[in-house]
């Protein structure tokens, strides 16, 4: 029994960020019914090449949509508003993440569903939030980083600004969302009262600059791009080199620089005064820099790794291949197949679930068809064969 077993969601999302989130719910158990237009051809991340299993078969999609059903329907058309308030009526809750301005005008709010589910709770994800100046605007990730400082915190000291290599607002705000609506859903619960609960791209990006923000804010610090991506006040925590490439190191507790001293052979450093504190090694950061680099580069990463293993916080720098083929990925769980006719063997690969429970029991069902429950879901809340006939006629599944 899977932690969300039982709770149903009703996901009118597409592309990236709002899949993410639910994504997490179906992993957990929950039932996501992916609402799609059909006249649109569903959600736009279907089409989002270049690797497709099949044709209109994205490996991008599937990333994000696994364990979810698809149901078609157009919610522009009066008979569709209808089939969403009998689905709300069986719902735990709805997510969307559409443009700020939309929910309102398809009445996907808790103002307009509460009438057919009192419990139901709405969780939104916008570019900038569903009310302001920008509720009508659309917004993507790269966005949010060039606007809340990330361009300007990546990347060496002098080159360009630069964007984190990853989406990261996106699956940062799609987890938030997922956190919000079953945050809500426990209120629901203990109240038999639902409610609307917002995220947005830009919140998430800003609120994540953390301390960075509070040092500004109040001590008019402005951070600035440092060196082999330095932290900016521990001290040694950077990227070396070593004598076949990098290896980044976080002595990040008082106790592992002498730990990190003894192992590069040089316990005297750990009680050198210019560097037996935080505040000591970050008065001669370059000095402590050049020190250690000097040792390190006398051996190759994986020596390193071997010597440092639970004594000194390191890791080696590897690009993406090398981190899916890396034995503690590949050897411990880490990945998962899902089966699925259209890939090679019958089944893909993909990463593994992060969220891991007692049996790690999480289901592995690959992404729908567009509208493939479409049927069953109706057949489900009771429409017969001539009601549905009605509804594809309308256009409105």
């Amino acid at each position: 029994m899977l932690p969300l077993n039982g709770v149903r969601v009703l996901a009118v999302e597409q592309y990236g960020a709002g899949p993410f989130g639910t994504l997490y719910l179906a992993d957990l158990g929950a039932e996501v019914i992916k609402i799609e237009n059909p006249s649109d051809g569903g959600d736009m991340s279907r089409a989002v090449g270049p690797h497709f299993f099949a044709p209109d078969d994205s490996q991008f999609f599937h990333t994000f949509n696994r364990n979810k059903l698809s149901l078609t329907l157009d919610l522009a058309i009066p008979e569709a508003r209808v089939v969403l308030h009998d689905l709300v009526r069986s719902a735990d809750a709805l997510a969307c993440n559409l443009r700020g301005d939309v929910p309102e005008k398809l009445g996907l709010t808790y103002a307009h569903l509460k009438a057919h589910n009192p419990r139901i709770v709405c969780a939104f994800l916008s570019a900038y939030g569903r009310d302001g100046p920008r509720a009508a605007w659309p917004g993507f990730d790269y966005l949010m980083q060039a606007e809340t400082g990330y361009f300007a915190l990546t990347g060496e000291p002098g080159g360009p600004p630069t964007r984190c290599g990853l989406s990261i607002v996106d699956l940062m705000s799609g987890l938030a969302m997922a956190y919000a609506l079953v945050s809500a859903l426990l209120a629901a619960r203990a109240s038999g009262e639902g409610r609307d609960i917002d995220v947005s791209l830009f919140d998430v990006a800003l609120f994540n600059v953390s301390y960075l923000a509070t040092w500004y804010l109040n001590a008019g610090f402005r951070q600035d791009r440092l060196p082999r991506s330095a932290h900016p006040s521990l001290t040694p925590c950077q990227l070396y080199r070593t004598a076949d490439g990098w290896i980044y190191i976080m002595c990040n507790k008082e106790k592992f620089w002498p730990a990190l001293c003894l192992a590069l052979g040089r316990p005297e450093w750990a009680t050198d005064s210019r560097f037996r504190t935080f505040a000591d090694r970050l008065a001669n950061r370059a000095l402590v820099n050049e020190v250690v680099e000097s040792e390190l580069i006398k051996r190759a990463t994986g020596e390193w790794l071997a010597i440092f293993a639970g004594t000194v916080p390191a890791a080696p720098v590897l690009d993406v291949a090398q981190a899916l083929e890396n034995p503690f990925v590949t050897e411990y769980g880490r990945l998962a197949d899902v089966p699925h006719a259209a890939a090679p063997g019958g089944a893909y690969r993909t990463v593994a679930p992060p969220v891991r429970g007692a049996d790690n029991s999480a289901s592995a069902r690959p992404a729908p068809a567009l509208g493939a429950d479409t049927e069953d879901i109706l057949r489900r809340l009771g429409y017969d064969d001539a009601r549905i006939q009605r509804l594809k006629a309308a256009g409105a599944i």
